[in-house]
């Protein structure tokens, strides 16, 4: 595992916390969404930049 892969992986799980915690204060349905999408994202990177793949 590198750095850059490492802080993709946190920033996305960060990220779901945020979508956890907005959709329990009842939050608009786009942001959580959005929010979603961008986690989905980091994570989505954060795995395919990871070296056991080769």
């Amino acid at each position: 595992m590198n750095g850059i892969s490492t802080l993709l992986i946190f920033v996305g799980l960060f990220l779901l916390g945020g979508v956890y915690s907005f959709a329990k204060q009842k939050q608009s349905k786009s942001l959580i969404t959005l929010l979603s999408i961008g986690a989905g994202m980091c994570l989505l990177a954060g795995v395919v930049r990871l070296e056991v793949w080769n």
